[in-house]
């Protein structure tokens, strides 16, 4: 039976977020039940239960090994906690136990394309509404627009670290590249912390002449962050006639984020044992090139006769 895999979860005080993480969690564990001893999760700041109380339960249930996985999409350690620091901390309080940490989740070309999935959903639900006076919708038919013409803001948490907004950044471009190249442009956008916010993505879409904006939450899970999102996009619609602005989901608890957790915890299982197997490498090497020195007996040289 492989160890048992530990999420961490981005710290949240919503409600909606936590109850999310926790359908992910018992999705993984149903997936890897009779080959992964257990799968559980916890947080280190903000939210319960506390990660410190799910590695108790383990140890006390007999396993001092496991496979610690971040799931995030940034890494952003202002989020996540001080992962390493915190395991350390449970090092000292479980002196049996050990662990490996695996990869966050990243811009993995299979979130990518969970991402493609929620921008096609957009565009197909949502209704086609258009603006003729302030503060009055129709139904009437929209003039048709073309992907040429429509935008799309990549939105992400936004954080103080410069690290972890240029990687949003960067996440945009590669989506637009691989995914969205027939769009007008991807541009990004944050909720806090950083600029622009979801007025100024918007903003600029308009400025380079779209006619309408789909908004892509780069986020895991729903709660308060998806509705400031929403709300702030809708604000602005409110107060700019002539442009559609539409709102996709987040990438949620389901089966394509859960196979990239999966690949994240297998990556790390096999990290380990080719660290472990260099490690015994090294030892038998050493002790090739150092062999414990033998005790030899000396004697005393005769002195030469005169």
């Amino acid at each position: 039976m492989k160890p048992p895999l530990v999420l961490i979860g981005h710290g949240t005080h919503d409600e909606t977020g936590v109850a999310e993480f926790g359908r992910f969690v018992h999705r993984l564990r149903c997936r890897l039940d009779g080959v992964v001893a257990d799968v559980t999760g916890g947080f280190i700041t903000k939210a319960r239960p506390p990660l410190s109380d799910s590695i108790t339960s383990l140890v006390a249930r007999g396993h001092h090994h496991l496979i610690a996985l971040p799931l995030s999409l940034t890494n952003d350690r202002r989020a996540l906690g001080d992962i390493p620091g915190t395991l350390a901390l449970e090092q000292e309080r479980h002196p049996t136990l050990g662990y490996d940490l695996a990869r966050p989740l990243g811009p993995d070309p299979r979130v990518l394309e969970l991402l493609a999935e929620r921008l096609a959903d957009a565009q197909a639900d949502m209704p086609h509404l258009v603006r003729t006076e302030p503060f009055r919708l129709t139904d009437e038919e929209p003039e048709r627009i073309t992907p040429g013409e429509t935008a799309i803001v990549l939105v992400g948490h936004g954080s103080t670290n410069v690290s972890v907004n240029a990687e949003v950044h960067r996440v945009s471009r590669l989506f637009w590249e691989t995914h969205a190249a027939e769009f007008l442009t991807v541009e990004t956008a944050y909720v806090s912390h950083a600029r622009p916010g979801v007025p100024g993505g918007l903003e600029r879409c308009r400025r380079l002449g779209a006619k309408r904006v789909i908004v892509l939450p780069y986020l895991l899970f729903a709660g308060g962050v998806l509705e400031r999102i929403w709300a702030q996009a809708l604000a602005y619609g409110a107060n700019h006639e002539g442009i559609d602005i539409r709102c996709a989901e987040v990438i949620g608890d389901c089966e394509g984020l859960a196979d990239v957790v999966i690949d994240r915890y297998e990556e790390a299982l096999s990290d380990a044992a080719e660290w472990s197997a260099r490690q015994r490498v090294q030892q038998a090497l050493t002790v090739q090139r150092f062999p414990r020195s033998r005790t030899t007996t000396t004697y005393a040289e005769e002195p030469t006769p005169v």
